[in-house]
Parts: structure tokens; sequence; C-alpha cells
């Protein structure tokens, strides 16, 4: 017998795998909290069209700092949400109801896009988080909860634009949104809250299921709510 039949090698234990350690979402910059809480204020019109701009009374509003609020603004100034005018300041755009079926038009281009996107891109839990958006936009025009209704809808827009994985469509499309947000808010008393709650869950179905045929088709059957609604206050 050899001395390595009489004393095999030991084996070695095998080392325990690694946990992994989910990263923690990235801070956000101070200057995006501040854009998020001022396109909330132009949202629901609580800075109204043509009203006057005060860095001071918005950086209060917000409980933020002036840089960040200033920063903010400005980028609002560049896709045209805020105008800036000699001696009078910043003021809110006005909502032009005559450009307004051109907003959607385009922004319908953006979001077929940006849902077939999503469709193909999309990670499980983001596919989760953007049919339970849904149903709770559903939930709460069930209600007729106003507050509710937007806010599932921004968290919609928010893990929909995430999971499309392309920043330029994204970039693109968000002035629209808040413009379109803006109008529906200002007539949504002429609107039927359900309808675009529903227009809202097909998207997000399509998206859920990777289908991007029905994704698109969700976008389509949102925007087509959208314009139908500009379409009865223009022509009033």
């Amino acid at each position: 017998m050899t001395p390595q039949q009489r004393h095999p090698p030991q084996k070695k234990p095998m080392a325990a795998p690694k946990k992994t350690v989910p990263r923690p979402p990235p801070k956000r910059r101070a200057a995006d909290v501040a854009y998020d809480a001022i396109e909330t204020l132009l949202s629901t019109m609580q800075l109204e069209p043509g009203s006057q701009i005060a860095e001071a009374d918005l950086a209060e509003r917000t409980g933020l700092g002036r840089t960040p609020v200033r920063e903010a603004l400005m980028r609002m100034v560049s896709i045209g949400l805020i105008v800036q005018q000699p001696r009078r300041g910043l003021l809110v755009s006005t909502i032009d109801l005559a450009d307004h079926l051109d907003v959607i038009q385009t922004r319908r281009v953006l979001e077929r896009l940006i849902a077939a996107c999503s469709a193909r891109r999309a990670t499980a839990p983001q596919r989760t988080a953007i049919v339970r958006c849904a149903e709770a936009m559903v939930e709460a025009a069930g209600r007729g909860d106003l507050n509710d209704y937007m806010q599932a809808d921004r968290a919609l827009d928010l893990v929909n634009h995430q999971a499309s994985h392309n920043d330029s469509a994204v970039k693109a499309v968000v002035p629209l949104i808040v413009q379109c947000r803006r109008f529906w808010y200002a007539y949504q008393h002429e609107g039927e809250i359900v309808e675009g709650a529903n227009a809202h869950l097909e998207l997000a179905q399509g998206i859920a299921t990777g289908n991007e045929a029905a994704a698109v088709a969700g976008a389509n059957r949102l925007m087509d709510y959208l314009e139908l609604f500009a379409r009865k206050i223009i022509d009033k």
C-alpha cells in the first residue's frame, strides 16, 4: 500500500458563496428633488399659468435651499415650463390651447417608443411595479381621489421611464407630460378619470407581459384618451 493510499489527500472545504448585498439606490441630487416638487406645483395648478415665480417662496414651500431651487427653475426655463422676461423675472408659462394637440401628437410618438423599449427591457420587479401603479390609478379613479390618482400616475411614469433605458426619449417626453398634466388638471372636471386609468392599465399590462405590440397599443389608447379630452375642451 502506498503512502498515498494510507493517507489520502484531504479535500479542501468549499468556500461559502459570498452573499450579494444589494446596492442602495443612488442618492438623488437636491436639484432633482426640487425639480419634482416644483413640477408637482405646476401640474396641479398650485402655480397658476402666468403667475410670477419667487425663488424664496419656492424654497420655503419645498423645504429646500435656494441653490437647488434656482437650478431646477433654470432647467424648466430651458424646456419652456417657465419663461424669463425682462423686468418681470420668471413666470409660469401659459397653457396654449391651439398648441396642445401638437404636444399630444409629439408625445404619442415618444410614448410608443418608450412603451416598446420597456416591454423589451424591463426587469421582472419593474414589470410588477408598473402594473401595481396602474392598478392604484384604477382604484383611485373608482374612489374619485384625484390626488392619489396623480401620485400613482407619476410613479408609473417614473418606473416606465427607468425600465425603457432610453434616456433620449425620456428627456424629450418629460416636458410634454407636464404640459399634458397641467392641461388635464385645469380641465379635469370635463374628463372621465376612469377611462384614463384603464388606458394606463392597458399600457402597463402590455409592458408587463413583454408584448411590444400590446404595450404600443396601450400607449396609443392613452394618447387617444388625451386627444379626445383636449378636443372636447378646445371645441367648446
